[in-house]
This record gives C-alpha cells, sequence and structure tokens, in this order.
C-alpha cells in the first residue's frame, strides 16, 4: 500500500474521453470524463502539527506526571499508524491500557488479530459511544493502580491519543451526560480537563497531538483518511484516492454495494493498472462514486473534490461498512514492538 499520484495538483480541466485521455503527473489516464480540482500546491506530502499541539505536548507531560494510569486511546481501523510515539516518550514509568477505539466501525476480524498481535497487554476494542462496553475502561485501570482507590487515595486516569480518535466521546459515555466538546473534525479539545467518574476515580481529557512529522506518508494517508489530520494538511482527492483503491483492493464488496458499482468495478479494475504511481484507477473510481452520487457539474463531468468528500464522508461515518486500514501482517517482522517513528521538534 502507497500514497497514489498527486491527483489534486492541476487546475480545472475537461477530460471528454479515454482515447484523449492525457498525461497526469506523468502517467496516462484512462477512463476520465470529469473536471480536476485546482490546486497550486507542489507537493502532497501530509504534515500537520499545529502550534497548540505544542502547547498541548507539554500540557500531557504535566498530566502524566499527575496520573496514576494512562488509557491510550488508538483507532481500531489503524492501530498502529495512530500510535502516538511522544506518549511512550512521556509516560515511560506508568502503567498504560490500551483501548482499540471506534472499533464499531472496523473489520471485526482485522481487530481480533490486531488484539492478538499487540504488544505487551491485550487491548480492549470498544465502541466510544457504548455505556456498557465502556465501563471495563475503569475496571481495568483500578487492576493497573492497585493501590489507588477508596477514602483519600483518588486513581487519577489520563486519556490521551490522537485527534478525533474519540477521547471526549469516550469521557461523555463513562459520565453518561455530556461533558467533554464533541466533533467529527480533528483538534476540538484543546487544553486538559479534568472530570470526576467516582468518588475515587478521576478522568482528565487531553488535547489530540499527533507527531512533528509525518515521515511515514502510507501511514499519514491513512491517518487523513480516517478524519485524524486536519484538511487543511493534505489534497482531498490525493486522500480520497488513495482510500478507494485501498477499499478497492480489500473491500470490493462492500465498495460496490455502497455505491452500486455492480456494472462498473470490473471494467475500472481490469482497464486500469494497480501501479502506486498510476493515478487512472483512482481517478476512475472517484467518478464512478461521484456519477452514482450526482457529484455532476454542467456537461455532465464529474466534479472530482465533490466526488472526494462525498467517498471520504461515507467512509468515516462507516457507511461502507466496517474497514481497517492496516492489518498486523503488513507490519512485518517485530516492527509491532515499536511506535510509528517520529522527530521530536523542542516544545515551545
Amino acid at each position: 500500500m502507497r500514497a497514489h499520484g498527486r491527483l489534486g495538483d492541476c487546475a480545472p480541466r475537461r477530460l471528454p474521453s479515454r482515447a484523449a485521455a492525457p498525461l497526469l503527473f506523468g502517467h496516462s489516464l484512462q477512463p476520465v470524463n470529469s473536471i480536476m480540482p485546482s490546486s497550486t500546491s507542489n507537493s502532497t506530502k501530509i504534515n500537520w502539527f499545529p502550534g497548540h499541539m505544542n502547547r498541548a505536548r507539554r500540557e500531557i507531560g504535566e498530566a502524566i506526571a499527575k496520573a496514576h494510569v494512562v488509557i491510550e486511546l488508538v483507532d481500531g481501523r489503524l492501530p498502529f499508524s495512530s500510535r502516538n510515539p511522544l506518549l511512550h516518550e512521556l509516560a515511560t514509568d506508568k502503567p498504560i491500557l490500551t483501548v482499540l477505539a471506534k472499533s464499531d466501525l472496523a473489520d471485526p476480524v482485522a481487530t481480533a488479530d490486531w488484539q492478538d498481535a499487540w504488544p505487551g497487554e491485550r487491548p480492549l476494542a470498544l465502541a466510544m459511544s457504548d455505556h456498557k462496553s465502556v465501563r471495563a475502561i475503569p475496571k481495568r485501570c483500578r487492576e493497573l493502580a492497585p493501590g489507588r482507590g477508596g477514602p483519600g487515595r483518588t486513581l487519577r486516569t489520563l486519556v490521551v491519543g490522537i485527534p478525533n480518535v474519540g477521547k471526549s466521546t469516550l469521557i461523555n459515555t463513562l459520565i453518561g451526560r455530556r461533558i467533554a466538546k464533541v466533533g467529527d473534525r480533528p483538534a476540538i479539545t484543546r487544553r486538559a480537563a479534568r472530570f470526576e467518574l467516582d468518588s475515587d476515580l478521576s478522568i482528565f481529557d487531553s488535547p489530540g497531538v499527533l507527531w512533528p512529522k509525518l515521515d511515514d506518508q502510507e501511514g499519514a494517508h491513512r491517518l487523513a483518511a480516517s478524519g485524524a489530520i486536519g484538511a487543511a494538511a493534505f489534497e482531498l482527492v490525493d486522500v480520497a484516492g488513495w482510500a478507494v483503491c485501498f477499499v478497492a483492493a480489500r473491500y470490493r464488496e462492500e465498495l460496490t454495494l455502497r455505491f452500486n458499482l455492480h456494472e462498473e468495478i470490473d471494467d475500472i479494475l481490469g482497464s486500469t493498472s494497480d501501479d502506486p504511481g498510476d493515478a487512472s484507477r483512482a481517478v476512475a473510481l472517484l467518478e464512478a462514486v461521484g456519477r452514482k452520487r450526482g457529484a455532476l457539474r454542467s456537461g455532465g463531468y464529474v466534479d472530482l473534490d465533490r466526488a472526494a468528500d462525498l467517498f471520504l464522508r461515507d467512509l468515516r461515518a462507516g457507511k461502507v461498512g466496517p474497514i481497517s486500514f492496516e492489518r498486523p501482517e503488513d507490519f512485518p517482522g517485530d516492527h509491532l514492538g515499536n511506535s510509528p517513528e517520529t522527530i521530536v521538534d523542542p516544545v515551545d
């Protein structure tokens, strides 16, 4: 799995037919009858580390020092790529409870494989809005800190994770009412906040933090496709193109059913290249989605920006089906024992 060609780096253009298909980033496009999105960017490399995240990292470090147990939320659809290596730098002497969040959106077979393959203690796999299942979290926290709890010995826990992984949703579910701010875009929570869960157990919500440089661009595309990275940091069509090709390869039936591509899918996959450097398959699939969902401009041309947005919205909401962006076997050897590579910048 590698990122596809830079689909968003061209001015608006009408591409009338397969026969007249021009070159896009040095690759011949096949079935194109669309208006390409406008963009003046010279690179589609994904990098997102807003200024407030340096402050957030400092606050998280201070909160970890006061916590007895750290609750690490990773996205159940991409558990490895969503692990934040900064956590293991900051919480070297704290017990960590890992939770595969949003597991209701993930492929259940892949989730079970991740639980079996996870280094260290077996992680919990939960839906953040399921009141019954999330009650396993405080129970496990008490087991990890047996000397805490009871009068005068409050067990302090801290929830950490990347942006938009479900930290605030988890806290609201545990408390039973909406207290922490929740949204469907990253960086909703900007400052750490403390909530009392039980008389002897408190929980801190923390801002979502990404690592300073996303050196693994394959992982960066997974993060962007999942909704963890702000839209300003990537080319919409580039990420949607990567994602739709990934889903077509691993979850073809789900893609076909969701967008009613029964007549098109065989032709698209049979007439386009699976070479990651060739954008033709990504464009053809997004065009098919756009036609089915009415993402058209005058003249019947597909608006790839709208098609990309529609596809990513459905994908992130689980409407395409339960999908995992990675499996343990995607990471050879003992690579799972390590967090994603990071270059740590000085804290402001």
